[in-house]
């Protein structure tokens, strides 16, 4: 069977064909480096890592690029509106810079920590302003921009197919958008592709251009930075001649409007071909039931989940296995799910490890080709991570039904098919030591000291904390044990 992704440009879900042969160009949209990004931020980029995963699975090879977007984006999206970096900036007392150092490290770290295979390359805007005059240039050369006031725009009337992915046609913009006025457009939907003359008299991240010193809009960012590294579209200099169209660019459903509208015309308006085959989108995130906002305190990052006592892989996992296209309704309750689910898995894990059982005729063969046969179908159906979650846990249910009959070989091939699935789901530990049963005896040494030293109510809450989790607690004669409770 072959894959199916769903195409937010056709709004359908397609069989996916690669533009060369098992070779697949991946674009995602990366973060804007002015702060720590927050988990709904996360469950885009675990989107790509999980198509990434799945598809080299398949066998095919991939190249992913994820831009940094460390200048030129403002805080409404458009020409007006504050500059993030410079907020943030003034904030911490740091150049612009500095700020973008500091916080695309610490992306870097939340990846680490989350199990995010790494991009083959992480663009960054500001060493790639060369490459974006060349796709201005172009766009002036084809009559698709025009210099204005100091300023280039580009002109949404010559690309007729605006709107095609969002839908936001001309029409609609000029009768339901309220733009604000700029005397040096030709129409007030038009955007910037490069500011020399901007509010900002002093803005500090500033380079030549053929039309002044000054600095990129946001969206030609990543047109360009695409174009670079995924297309044949750069050699010394811009040729549009070359072969630039990419398999798939992902990102969350907020950038579809206006970024990816914008790069789409951009770049179809330099190259005159096809900018992008797949588009994917993932859906907003939820917290609680509530839009992440300040005012509700509900905005979370890695640091912040993990302060609170959960594992990263925890929030792997809960971000993970609802589907992209849902909206995911984040919960503390769904978190300490999730990290059951993960505790289940890895006892299985240990228990396949330390059988000291003989072979015990356990078919182990033909069920472990199945089951992985089985998980990859359902990816297949556009990433359907729920029915191969569910193939995961009946599998799970059957091998601890057969333990007694499992021998160490059969064992050995459970636990490899384990493995496979993993290399997608990328949440378990298959190293010598038990992480659960090490941390469970921690704590129930905790619980013992807090009982000796009368300590009952703290005592009760650790107990009731792991009943939460699943584990029962069972004091006897010779000291406290526990088991998993079914």
């Amino acid at each position: 069977m072959s894959i199916k992704l769903y195409n937010s440009l056709t709004n359908k879900v397609e069989p996916f064909v690669p533009v060369d042969g098992k070779f697949v160009r991946m674009y995602n949209c990366g973060p804007t480096v002015y702060g720590r990004v927050h988990i709904g931020n996360i469950r885009s980029f675990l989107m790509a890592d999980l198509l990434k995963r799945f598809l080299i699975l398949k066998g095919y090879q991939v190249r992913q690029v994820m831009n940094i977007t460390d200048v030129g984006h403002m805080t409404s999206d458009s020409d007006e509106g504050e500059d993030k970096l410079q907020i943030a900036a003034d904030k911490e007392k740091l150049d612009p810079w500095k700020i973008a150092d500091k916080y695309m490290r610490l992306f870097m770290d939340d990846l680490n920590k989350l199990n995010i295979d790494d991009a083959d390359v992480y663009p960054r805007a500001t060493q790639h302003i060369n490459e974006m005059i060349e796709v201005i240039k172009k766009l002036i050369d084809n009559g698709y921009a025009y210099v204005s006031g100091g300023n280039v725009y580009f002109d949404i009337t010559k690309f007729p197919e605006y709107g095609k992915l969002s839908g936001n046609v001309l029409e609609k913009l000029q009768s339901q958008e309220r733009a604000i006025y700029d005397p040096n457009k030709r129409n007030p939907q038009d955007f910037v592709l490069w500011f020399s003359h901007s509010k900002y008299k002093n803005h500090i991240m500033n380079w030549d251009s053929p039309w002044g010193e000054g600095y990129p809009g946001w969206h030609i960012e990543c047109s360009a930075m695409a174009l670079k590294y995924l297309t044949d579209a750069f050699n010394e200099h811009f040729d549009s001649e070359k072969s630039t169209t990419i398999d798939i660019h992902t990102g969350g459903e907020d950038n579809k409007f206006p970024h990816h509208e914008c790069e789409i015309a951009q770049s179809e308006g330099a190259t005159r071909q096809r900018f992008v085959n797949y588009w994917m989108h993932v859906t907003h995130l939820l917290v609680e039931g509530n839009k992440m906002s300040k005012s509700l305190n509900n905005i979370y990052t890695l640091p912040d989940i993990l302060y609170q006592g959960y594992k990263p892989e925890a929030l792997r996992y809960v971000l993970l296995t609802t589907h992209y296209r849902q909206k995911l309704n984040f919960t503390f309750k769904n978190l300490q799910a999730s990290q059951n689910a993960i505790d289940r898995l890895q006892e299985l894990i240990f228990n396949l490890k330390h059988t000291g059982n003989e072979s015990g005729g356990f078919e182990a063969e033909n069920f472990a080709e199945k089951v992985k046969d089985d998980f990859i179908k359902e990816l297949e159906k556009d990433l359907n991570i729920a029915g191969a979650i569910g193939v995961l846990f009946d599998a799970v249910k059957t091998i601890n039904k057969s333990l007694t009959n499992i021998g160490q070989q059969e064992a050995d091939i459970l636990l490899d098919m384990l493995k496979d699935l993993d290399k997608v789901l990328g949440v378990l530990d298959f190293s010598e030591h038990a992480p659960l049963e090490k941390e469970i005896q921690e704590i129930i040494e905790q619980r013992d000291r807090a009982r000796k030293s009368k300590d009952f109510a703290t005592a009760d809450k650790i107990r009731d904390n792991l009943k939460k989790r699943g584990i029962h607690l069972i004091d006897t004669p010779e000291g406290t044990i526990w088991k998993r409770e079914q």
